[in-house]
């Protein structure tokens, strides 16, 4: 069961986790930082208490560490209980979703392994906005997403925006970072054929994917798209077809279009079947 401790010194050292998270310079959530996992809102805390990333203490007000109790029975953490405006001069803001978790990075999965296990991965190059990133996260794992590979110039998964805009779902999808040259290597030897996502690409080419076995879609960044060698690499390059004269989405809401396409039978609760 969590240790519940009560706190009203926004000063308290125990505290360092959570500490400053409007200061880019001090963040504990930064790769170059501490390099934690924060978890912002009841509903991603469970998820990140039920993920593979090994928590290290909670933070917030009472009634949500109460909601939290049934989650937090098997958990041997801190959970640090203080008042709203001593979490808000903690923090740097005042956190309306009234509870935090901080958490140690896991360590990325093996990549040959992964792709093993797989029918349908999002490879991503130079995704750089957090929230697009959160979402599109979230998205994978509504669309049976199997695996993310985080490609060159890409934004932090695990970056408290990514995650909350996720709704956690960044901690349950598994993501290695790679270089594109290692993703394509490691794809073809695994038998998936590689279709990225562009508007010069076939209109008519994405419902064909749905019907393989194992797909790779590629992904870039809005603005620039994918990359003259990520175009390349790639087996087929397809277009989601769109009226007018719009020819591109969001990058998360592309995403989610080509994984619902080429996601086969969704099973609630359970993941995508050919």
């Amino acid at each position: 069961m969590a240790r519940v401790v009560e706190i009203d010194d926004a000063a308290d050292p125990r505290l360092a986790d959570f500490r400053d998270l409007a200061r880019a310079d001090r963040r504990p959530d930064r790769p170059g930082g501490r390099g934690l996992v924060l978890a912002e809102g009841t509903v991603v805390v469970r998820r990140l208490l039920a993920s593979p990333y090994p928590p290290r203490a909670l933070l917030g007000v009472g009634r949500r560490i109460e909601d939290l109790a049934p989650d937090l029975a098997g958990v041997d953490v801190p959970a640090y209980v203080t008042d709203a405006d001593t979490m808000a001069h903690v923090v740097g803001f005042h956190l309306n979703r009234g509870v935090l978790a901080s958490a140690d990075r896991a360590p990325a999965p093996d990549l040959a392994g992964l792709l093993a296990r797989a029918r349908r991965v999002a490879v991503l190059e130079g995704v750089n906005d957090h929230e697009n990133l959160g979402a599109l996260f979230r998205n994978a794992a509504a669309l049976g997403v199997d695996a993310v590979l985080v490609g060159p110039g890409c934004a932090d998964p695990l970056y408290r925006r990514s995650v909350r805009v996720s709704m956690g779902h960044v901690l349950r999808v598994p993501f290695v970072p790679c270089e594109l040259d290692e993703a394509v290597t490691a794809l073809r030897e695994a038998g998936f054929v590689l279709g990225a996502l562009t508007p010069a690409g076939d209109p008519g080419a994405l419902a064909g994917l749905a019907d393989r076995e194992r797909v790779a879609l590629l992904l870039g960044a809005e603005g620039p798209g994918l990359s003259a060698a990520a175009l390349a690499a790639a087996d087929v390059r397809v277009r989601i077809p769109m009226a007018g004269d719009v020819d591109s989405l969001n990058v998360a809401t592309a995403a989610a279009v080509a994984f619902h396409a080429t996601a086969g039978v969704l099973v609630p609760g359970g993941r995508a079947t050919p």
